[in-house]
């Protein structure tokens, strides 16, 4: 039924299960039987985001497999949706000790290099992969890895799901060439199995692509990118509007910027406009994004009046559709007070960066993040005006404190920021201010110095 999106006769089932299985515990009936029932709902609520309802019926749950046996039947599939679903809900002590637990009954029945115990394993590395322990993860991910070469061959599909955890892991901590083993095997299983130009390999080359890139190797990263979204294309695996192909192409952009190809990188976000406007309507709001990414493109290329014409544009859609007051149109103003900034227009720019200031404090008060960057710009367009020192100190103190909360005391953001309250302060000739900042500043400093050193 939620294949068909018949969601009142889906609800209407989980709700009349729920109320038959509530009378059977309510009667003295609470056993594995039970529980399998309640996960079966609450794996339909899942699917339907009705988290709340989730949240309770696991707690039913956690009382009746809390006293179950391990020899209890469906036990070990009830663990492990368990572990699912707290890891979703980032209840990631009580998700590992599911899948623990359901990893131990498997491993009696079948052994420690049976198949069966894929899931609980896979499950356990992407919840130490969510709470920072790589090398958990890492150790996991091979476990799993090794126990599908054993059981089902090294070219088996099955082993693409603990490569690509591996690949990603190796990425992020700096192990590019191995991340690049680990995708060149997953493009070479999928070329095997379903040929060189499906939309699987397609996918695996972006993300080899991806590692390529980690390495430093732009060039190729491109080409790789370049031809596997070809390969998607081609064989119809995405629609052309798909967030994941938009991402793709974006992604690509991003990287052809980088390494000076900004012409190629613009085509693509031309396209992803073009594509958007086509699917969604010429003035919607999903195209303000891409208007905005093209716009930091020619700013790049120092063509800040082109820049400030799409910015221009972005704006006039997104007050059109989501009102003058609303905190999202401040995105497309900031950038446009930034363009303006450059286009030495001061004085239209810091009418932006006020209103942008403005409608940030409406919508999330005065001490937040948001309202802190929208300062940061005003202030930068404020100091060129020639504003009052003081008053362009006091914005500075506002921002240092929000950062100071946000990003803690030794971040570098309040770092940048308490440079420039130095200045001020030394400009205003208040020297008993000065210097404890000054002591603070050039403290952490000598921390970062440190840090890049090691």
């Amino acid at each position: 039924m939620l294949e068909k999106r018949n969601i009142d006769g889906a609800v209407n089932i989980l709700q009349a299960n729920y109320e038959a299985v509530k009378e059977q515990i309510n009667e003295g009936a609470n056993g594995m039987e039970q529980a399998a029932i309640l996960d079966i709902i609450a794996m339909g609520y899942m699917s339907m985001r009705e988290y709340k309802i989730v949240e309770n019926l696991l707690e039913m749950l956690q009382e009746i497999v809390g006293s179950a046996k391990n020899d209890d039947t469906f036990l070990d599939s009830v663990l492990l949706h368990m572990g699912t679903m707290y890891a979703h809900f980032r209840k990631y002590e009580k998700a590992m000790v599911m899948y623990e637990r359901s990893l131990d009954i498997l491993k009696g029945l079948f052994g420690s290099n049976s198949t069966f115990l894929i899931p609980s394993l896979l499950g356990m590395a992407k919840v130490y992969t969510s709470i920072g322990r790589t090398s958990k993860a890492v150790e996991f991910y091979h476990r799993a890895l090794n126990i599908l070469e054993m059981g089902r061959g090294d070219e088996s599909e099955d082993i693409v799901v603990p490569l690509a955890g591996l690949g990603n892991l190796f990425i992020k901590g700096g192990k590019a060439a191995d991340a690049e083993n680990c995708f060149n095997r997953i493009v070479r299983t999928y070329a095997k199995l379903y040929g060189d130009h499906d939309g699987r390999v397609g996918m695996a080359m972006c993300s080899l692509a991806n590692a390529k890139c980690a390495k430093g190797s732009l060039d190729d990263a491109i080409e790789l990118y370049t031809k596997g979204l070809q390969v998607i294309k081609d064989s119809n695996y995405l629609a052309l509007d798909d967030p994941v192909m938009e991402k793709i192409r974006v992604d690509l952009a991003d990287l052809c910027h980088t390494a000076g190809r900004e012409h190629e990188g613009r085509e693509l976000l031309k396209e992803c406009l073009l594509i958007t406007e086509e699917y969604k309507g010429r003035e919607h709001v999903s195209s303000v994004t891409h208007l905005l990414n093209l716009a930091t493109s020619y700013s790049r290329s120092k063509n800040f009046v082109e820049a400030e014409r799409l910015q221009r544009e972005g704006l006039r859609i997104m007050e059109m559709r989501m009102g003058p007051h609303d905190p999202s149109i401040t995105v497309p103003m900031l950038s446009l007070a930034v363009t303006l900034y450059h286009l030495k227009r001061d004085i239209e720019a810091e009418h932006y960066a006020l209103e942008a200031v403005g409608i940030r404090e409406r919508a999330f008060g005065d001490k937040s993040l948001p309202v802190a960057e929208a300062l940061d710009c005003l202030v930068s367009i404020q100091t060129r005006i020639g504003k009052d020192d003081a008053e362009v100190l006091a914005l500075l103190k506002r921002i240092l404190s929000v950062q100071e909360k946000e990003f803690g005391y030794e971040s570098e953001e309040v770092v940048n920021t308490l440079k420039k309250v130095v200045f001020y302060l030394d400009k205003l000739g208040r020297k008993n201010e000065k210097l404890p900042l000054q002591r603070r500043l050039s403290m952490l400093r000598t921390k970062y110095k440190e840090k890049v050193y090691y």
